[in-house]
């Protein structure tokens, strides 16, 4: 078994077993002619479960053949054009290598004495997105395994800087009275983070959009004035610089104002809307960010790299302290007097991954400049789409894209009932990743069903977007020409 250990005397079978493995997938990838094979549940699960893993194949190459089957035949490829579902990208080739790399060496960045050069490489990117973001010198940051990570870290700052610190007070009393101010369409994680903060459900205060789904700032000064009337204290303001359903981003400049006059952390969850950092031509639509108590990124959603790549940075890097532990088999005080640094000093991980290795492998091969461009083909993209919408009577879009989301439904000319055109769009959306010929999302708007194209693939065409447009409709009217002959 000794030879399936990775090592200076095994150099060579790893070499060919990983060849052969890219090799599988390269031909996956040049032969791959829709997103998704349209497998079910029920087809697929009887033959993991037939697998017995208590007997070893003993052979990478048998393995291989039964992933195959098991997994690369009908994998989701979003690298496909007609992949239009959720916040998923194709990912570039040196971010790849760099995830290679990284996977073989396995350092864990935890400590400096578990990956060297690793822990200073991602420190330097830390330092390169906070400067992009604009937060001064005294910012820092921790890569993280996703925005979810991230948001509840900041919040976690946010608490500790904001509890009340009055003699006397029980713990629970403290943190009942603090609250969260975020948009109704917000990401989850922030209630998500709430509860894992102890803070309770009702500490969120959830603030209306305008019809742009962007923030109210007159509903948020209104919240935060009945705040501070009530006796209660604001802990947090998440402003949401691209919204998970519609890509909106949030008045960064007015919200940075009414945190600034009620002594409110800011946190700027730029999970999505982070490849605006790079862009070239739509980089103002950040404005404000730069004013961010916190900022979350997810470099695996914009920046085209492989899933995990994500931070949070802090204007204040001291802030990052209320994640410090020390352990002596670890990370002992004495490594902070002899200035060794440590990055599970700022993490709420202790294991983790060299994930940062993949953005600079990107950046060091592609440049920021690049990435940009990347990033605004899709927002482009997705402005000449909603043109397109706006303009065919059979659907019905929500709103002009800041980013590069989507959100519509196929409305029939002869059919009024909005519950009839409800399950026609979640049919469509069903039959359409049924057939694999493209995957879209759904979502819901005023209670209504809708279909969501996340665009971030720069292969992807105006031609890609009418021609799914096209089945979607064709989809919603077989379900509609099938429910009427049912009722006559």
């Amino acid at each position: 078994m000794r030879s399936h250990l990775l090592n200076d005397l095994t150099a060579e079978h790893y070499r060919r077993s990983v060849t052969e493995g890219v090799e599988r997938v390269a031909a996956k990838l040049a032969t791959t002619n829709r997103p998704f094979t349209g497998v079910t549940v029920d087809a697929l699960a009887p033959r993991i479960d037939a697998i017995d893993l208590d007997r070893p194949l003993g052979d990478a190459g048998l393995a291989l053949d039964e992933l195959e089957d098991v997994y690369l035949r009908d994998a989701v490829y979003f690298h496909h054009p007609r992949y239009l579902a959720h916040l998923n990208c194709p990912v570039v080739i040196p971010a790849v290598l760099g995830e290679a790399v990284l996977s073989a060496v396995n350092s864990s960045l935890d400590t400096w004495d578990q990956s060297a050069g690793g822990t200073l490489i991602e420190r330097r990117l830390i330092d390169w997105t906070a400067e992009r973001i604009g937060l001064g010198t005294a910012a820092d940051g921790v890569f993280t395994s996703g925005g979810t990570q991230s948001n509840l870290q900041a919040l976690l700052l946010a608490r500790e800087e904001a509890k009340p610190g009055r003699a006397g007070w029980e713990e629970a009393v403290s943190l009942a009275k603090l609250r969260v101010f975020a948009s109704e369409v917000s990401h989850f994680s922030v209630k998500k983070s709430a509860k894992l903060l102890g803070l309770g459900q009702e500490s969120v205060v959830s603030v209306p959009v305008d019809h742009d789904k962007r923030l109210q700032t007159v509903a948020l000064a209104h919240e935060l004035e009945r705040c501070r009337r009530d006796g209660l204290v604001p802990m947090a303001v998440v402003a949401t610089a691209g919204t998970t359903d519609f890509g909106s981003i949030d008045p960064l400049p007015e919200i940075a104002e009414l945190c600034a006059q009620y002594g409110t952390w800011l946190h700027v969850d730029a999970a999505y809307g982070c490849g605006l950092l790079a862009s070239l031509k739509y980089r103002d639509r950040l404005a404000g960010i730069e004013r961010a108590d916190s900022v979350t990124v997810d470099y695996h959603k914009s920046f085209f790299q492989p899933v995990s790549s994500s931070a949070v940075l802090v204007r204040d890097g001291s802030t990052l302290r209320h994640a410090t532990y020390h352990a002596e088999y670890l990370n002992p005080r004495r490594m902070v007097q002899e200035r060794i640094p440590n990055q599970v000093d700022k993490s709420l991980q202790t294991t983790r991954r060299f994930d940062a290795l993949k953005l600079w492998m990107t950046l060091r091969v592609m440049g920021a400049d690049g990435i940009g461009e990347l990033f605004d083909e899709v927002c482009d993209l997705a402005e000449e789409s909603w043109r397109h919408l706006a303009a065919d009577p059979r659907f019905d879009v929500v709103v002009r894209p800041s980013l590069s989301t989507l959100v519509f439904r196929y409305i029939p000319a002869a059919v009024s009932d909005p519950a009839e055109i409800d399950r026609a769009n979640l049919h469509a959306r069903k039959a359409l990743f049924a057939s694999g010929d493209a995957v879209v999302a759904g979502t819901k708007v005023g209670g209504r069903h809708y279909l969501k194209f996340t665009l971030l693939n720069p292969e992807t065409q105006a031609s890609d977007i009418a021609a799914v447009l096209d089945l979607i409709a064709g989809h919603a009217e077989q379900y509609l020409g099938e429910s009427l002959d049912r009722a006559s």
